[in-house]
């Protein structure tokens, strides 16, 4: 049973989202040179390159029967789709902001707005009408920044990570409307139909998050030093101990940690006395 996925083509999140389904092991046969579809090494999978903002569409109407794009967009597309998960990475947000010689500072001033400029023109018309706000939203596609400034708008709605870039223009930020990251949608009648195979490549890609930031440590320990072995690594459901061939007082010990306790574990089990220590990256964690 065949299934697409949608891709950003381009963009922040296009590099991260190709390497994340290529260490899940549904890399693409053809990424050298990326056309509209590229082939994977799955027969069943395709991949289709598009806009980030469109993704939620096509998974809507079916054209792809799974994807990967912002939150942030598949609320403004107001798409139907199955949010299957979060992926951790290309947080973001969408706020309010306003220039910092203006009269706009608290989420109390906002109430005299009378115009908005947004890329984002449905989730923004919502935040305004919950609070009461009667301003006028209009689109922009880029530069959103500058309306202010000009005069063409009192504020904008705007995304932001860092908030580098609303300083750079002067702007200041008064309240968030959304907080954002990259997820994985899929279309719910392919879920239904092709609940399988999508599943198959949902759990490839859950490994594969589980597993960033881990690490194995594995170890050759005295059996008399177990209880402090196991004081010094604690991983997700303990550590694991196994027998050595020929080795009556020793057994192997290893343990999957977070990476940036590896160096005091490491140093901790060295002192109890721990021999032959190793460490290694871990490609995906299934519970």
């Amino acid at each position: 049973m065949s299934i697409r996925i949608a891709l950003p083509s381009k963009g922040r999140i296009s590099g991260p989202a190709v390497e994340l389904l290529e260490k899940a092991g549904i890399g693409l046969t053809d990424n050298s040179n990326r056309k509209l579809f590229s082939h994977t090494f799955d027969p069943e999978i395709t991949v289709m390159f598009t806009r980030a903002a469109d993704i939620p569409e096509y998974v809507n109407d079916g054209a792809a029967d799974m994807g990967i794009t912002g939150y942030d967009l598949v609320k403004e597309k107001e798409a139907d789709v199955e949010f299957l998960e979060d992926l951790h990475f290309g947080y973001t947000r969408l706020v309010v902001a306003a220039p910092e010689t203006s009269d706009f500072k608290t989420q109390e001033d906002l109430k005299r707005v009378k115009t908005v400029a947004t890329e984002f023109p449905v989730l923004t018309k919502e935040y305004f009408r919950k609070n009461n706000i009667d301003a006028r939203i209009f689109s922009l596609s880029g530069a959103t920044e500058v309306a202010p400034l000009i005069g063409v708008a009192d504020v904008i709605s705007d995304l932001t990570s860092s908030g580098t870039t609303l300083k750079m223009n002067h702007l200041r930020e008064i309240d968030t409307i959304l907080e954002s990251s990259v997820v994985l949608i899929a279309n719910k009648e392919s879920l239904e139909t092709k609940y399988e195979k999508i599943d198959e490549v949902r759990t490839g890609i859950i490994g594969v998050i589980q597993a960033e930031g881990r690490k194995l440590i594995m170890a050759n320990v005295k059996k008399e030093d177990l209880q402090k072995v196991k004081d010094a690594m604690p991983g997700l459901s303990g550590p694991t101990i196994s027998e050595i061939y020929g080795k009556e007082n020793i057994v192997a010990v290893h343990s999957v940690i977070n990476e940036h306790d590896v160096f005091h574990t490491i140093n901790k089990l060295r002192k109890i006395g721990a021999k032959d220590l190793l460490v290694l990256p871990i490609e995906r964690i299934l519970e």
